[in-house]
């Protein structure tokens, strides 16, 4: 790891990943299918609280991540 590396978190598993880098990066890092899951829409990305996030959003040391199932909504509105 060098200097200009960020540690953070996907799924509880850390990485390291060179600074600039962006969330969906840091999943491709640990996770490559889960990221291909990201770009077409079939996974979905949270923060540590479980609030969604972009997957284009630049990492910060301490990060954490989580890849969810994108549940899509029914057409009559039922959860």
């Amino acid at each position: 790891m060098s200097n200009t590396d960020v540690r953070v978190f996907v799924n509880e598993r850390g990485v390291s990943v060179p600074a600039g880098t962006v969330a969906l990066d840091a999943v491709r890092a640990l996770f490559p299918d889960d990221a291909d899951g990201l770009a077409s829409g079939r996974l979905r990305l949270t923060d540590s609280r479980g609030l969604p996030i972009a997957a284009d959003t630049p990492v910060v040391g301490g990060a954490i991540f989580r890849v969810v199932t994108a549940r899509e909504r029914l057409s009559d509105g039922t959860p």
